[in-house]
């Protein structure tokens, strides 16, 4: 009987050297930013009960209908790995009384979330999410913040090409007219359009705005701004003045609808022109209703959310620097017992001032150890053999002319440190 190869589950990826670079790149820019902007991180747990989702998110959204992973626990519990990060916070910030602490708020996360739906470029069933809140505030300062938060994360990276587009979807109140509206102008169209908008038009219909194969039929639909109330429209209006004194490009979409039932007023995406299709690099926008609908005191909030995989996806297309994975600064090869128990005591020397030390735990000849040491990029290797041991020297060879020193084994670390320096 052969033995089958196991794979990676459809959808998913292994991060691996080519990419981890990337990775580390984008985190390290996440913790900068969100440090500068004062937002503390939160880590809430993969999977929640399934209700949350359905309760915050929408029980008629794609999302809910099609694109969870929710499985029933040994307890009988039926359990969902998130799909997206902010019912979580939500969640969160009632369940630990964050509100106590001040309003407002400022978190933000970053981890894995996972739908079922068609893998493509940039978007895979176990997906990473960069998001950042503010929960407290109903001003449209707050909205600023966060749109520009999530601009100063893009510069950080070096990612150009980008165009902030955003709108107002009211508040529950003047989104009621809107939506006949919407009815009235969709009815007669209704038979000839995609399943999923004829199934979107009694539950969802707002989302008709945003279908990718009937998007014709949205050019001449009515639009929101004309039935927003009189404090949605100067919410609306005051956003806009802050993002001009910023200077901060952006134009207003009047069909842009997040799909997700909790967002009400701002709804804004950032879109980047070298992504084809698939543009949307950052979502957001306002969801005064959602701790409310999970069970907390009613609270104004607004956030955003950037996946990071496109992101990682835009770096290695334009090419951008970054820092790639720590290579060997130097390698430690040792022959024999004594030897070995010597050789990791120079390499915790040399992890004390931070020099990325690599150990060779192969029992190979001394010609495949330098052979390696060449291979993983080591900059200088320490040799350790019988002589080393008997002279208490150790032989400093700097990989990248062959050149060696033997050195005593008291000043062995001063050494390397002002070899590196040399020849850095």
């Amino acid at each position: 009987m052969h033995n089958i190869m196991i794979t990676r589950i459809k959808g998913t990826q292994d991060i691996t050297f080519d990419d981890i670079g990337y990775w580390h790149y984008v985190e390290e820019a996440i913790r900068s930013i969100s440090h500068r902007y004062s937002f503390t991180e939160i880590r809430t747990p993969i999977f929640e009960a399934t209700e949350l989702f359905k309760r915050s998110v929408g029980e008629s959204t794609d999302v809910v209908q099609k694109e969870m992973y929710t499985f029933e626990d040994k307890g009988g519990r039926s359990i969902t790995l998130r799909p997206e990060g902010t019912a979580s916070v939500a969640r969160a910030f009632i369940e630990n009384s964050l509100v106590n602490l001040g309003a407002p708020i400022k978190l933000f996360y970053n981890g894995p979330m996972f739908r079922y739906e068609k893998p493509q470029a940039g978007r895979l069933r176990q997906f990473h999410q960069f998001g950042a809140e503010i929960l407290g505030s109903e001003s449209p300062l707050a909205d600023f913040e966060i749109i520009e938060m999530a601009y100063s994360f893009l510069k950080e990276l070096k990612i150009s090409k980008t165009k902030l587009f955003i709108n107002s979807i009211g508040c529950p109140k003047c989104r009621e007219d809107y939506k006949t509206a919407l009815r009235d102008y969709y009815r007669d169209k209704l038979p000839g359009m995609c399943a999923d908008c004829q199934r979107r038009f009694d539950t969802n219909v707002l989302r008709l705005l945003d279908c990718k194969i009937d998007k014709e039929h949205a050019k001449n639909a009515p639009s929101i701004l004309d039935y927003l109330d009189e404090d949605c429209r100067n919410h609306f209006e005051e956003l806009q003045w802050y993002l001009r004194k910023a200077d901060i490009e952006y134009e207003v979409d009047p069909l842009l609808v997040r799909g997700l039932d909790y967002y009400s007023r701002t709804a804004f995406e950032i879109r980047s022109s070298s992504l084809g299709s698939q543009d949307q690099l950052v979502g957001g926008g306002r969801y005064d209703g959602l701790v409310e609908y999970i069970g907390g005191n009613s609270c104004p909030a607004v956030g955003f959310a950037i996946g990071l995989e496109r992101i990682v996806m835009l770096l290695k297309s334009e090419k951008v620097n970054v820092n790639v994975p720590e290579i060997p600064q130097v390698a430690i090869l040792a022959f024999g017992r004594e030897e070995n128990i010597r050789g990791f005591d120079y390499s915790r020397r040399l992890r004390k001032m931070g020099i990325s030390t690599y150990v060779d735990v192969m029992e190979r000849n001394m010609r495949n150890k330098m052979k390696h040491a060449a291979r993983i990029g080591a900059k200088i290797s320490l040799i350790v053999g019988r002589e080393e041991i008997e002279r208490d020297i150790v032989t400093v060879r700097v990989m990248r002319d062959g050149s060696q020193f033997q050195v005593d084994s008291d000043y062995m670390s001063d050494y390397v440190v002002d070899k590196l320096r040399d020849i850095s």
